[in-house]
């Protein structure tokens, strides 16, 4: 009787809240051996010059888990942080990225959200990326670890660094009040939703953006999706098109990140890596930032959307713009050309 109502038990568990799934590039090594690994990096982080090529080969080919049991077996080795003796062993967007590798994928995106709010001035750009583009299962672990790391609330944050508009949609976002995809289509609300969205924007003269931001921050995905094919029937200029026409500043991008992502999420991520490359550098920030947060999440998928968008693939377009042990390891998460 026990393992019925165990049974019973996952299936009201998986029903409803359904696990994206995943598509990782770094996925966890078989006959793992944290102590070997651990061994091999003290002695990389030892060696004259430091044997950079070593710890790039260990740590973006394991699972974060797996990252942690090295961690775990170096300080017993070397009697020493891993993370302390990284910081000290590499530099600049290496050491990002290796660092950024040491925390878990909600850890590091809290760290970033912490980042882009830290000091004077905030960095919008990373801000809209990270809360515009995270699911509601995201959102609430995000929000949590920052609790953890910062002893302060995200939503407190957000709230002091930001105005106006663009606050509201982001504290809207972070209450993570998106309903959960369901079975039933409700066509009625479909076409309410998109005959309010027309209303509070293109009909009238000024734009209704609490409507705008109270629909966008509570329906599902799948539901959005629906609203806003419904609501080419009702306005001349599509959803994205008509958020250019109404909103301006940080508000527009917002709103443009939340559509690109309902409509396919790893397409924007892939333009996001496209548009960090572009030109004869990398934004290696951004690079970083997609590439360490969604190895063990989508990676894989994204890679596909950039070939088939960009006519190229995303190995060789990092292959051309960046360089030395930074590309190296950066080829590594990405897991293999397309």
């Amino acid at each position: 009787m026990a393992l019925v109502s165990e049974f019973l038990g996952q299936l009201t568990l998986s029903y409803g809240g359904e696990e994206e799934p995943k598509f990782p590039t770094v996925v966890p090594v078989r006959d793992f051996d944290p102590a070997r690994d651990a061994a091999r990096i003290d002695t990389a982080i030892k060696t004259k010059g430091v044997d950079e090529q070593t710890i790039i080969d260990i740590l973006t080919r394991r699972s974060y888990e797996q990252r942690r049991e090295i961690a775990f077996d170096y300080e017993r080795i070397a009697k020493k942080d891993l993370v302390a003796a990284l910081k000290g062993a590499l530099s600049g967007s290496l050491e990002a990225l290796m660092l950024g590798l040491m925390k878990s994928t909600a850890q590091f995106d809290a760290t970033e959200l912490k980042a882009s709010m830290k000091g004077l001035g905030t960095d919008e750009e990373t801000l809209i990326e990270l809360v515009c583009s995270r699911n509601n299962e995201e959102l609430t672990e995000i929000k949590k670890v920052y609790r953890d790391m910062f002893k302060k609330e995200l939503e407190k944050d957000i709230a002091g660094d930001t105005s106006g508009d663009f606050a509201k949609l982001l504290l809207a976002l972070v209450q993570t009040k998106r309903d959960e995809p369901t079975n039933v289509v409700d066509y009625q609300k479909i076409d309410d939703d998109a005959r309010s969205l027309y209303e509070a924007g293109v009909k009238r003269k000024g734009t209704d953006v609490v409507t705008w931001i109270s629909i966008m921050s509570q329906r599902s995905i799948p539901h959005l999706q629906k609203v806003f094919e419904r609501y080419k029937s009702y306005s001349p200029y599509d959803m994205k098109e008509s958020i250019r026409k109404e909103v301006k500043g940080d508000l527009e991008k917002s709103f443009l990140t939340l559509v690109e992502c309902f409509e396919n999420r790893q397409l924007y991520f892939a333009n996001r890596l496209y548009d960090a490359m572009k030109s004869k550098g990398a934004k290696e920030k951004v690079v970083t930032r997609i590439l360490v947060s969604r190895c063990e999440v989508d990676l894989m998928k994204i890679r596909t959307e950039f070939k088939r968008q960009h006519k190229k693939s995303l190995y060789q377009t990092i292959a051309e713009h960046t360089k030395g042990d930074y590309q190296k390891a950066l080829l590594s998460l990405c897991g293999g050309d397309d």
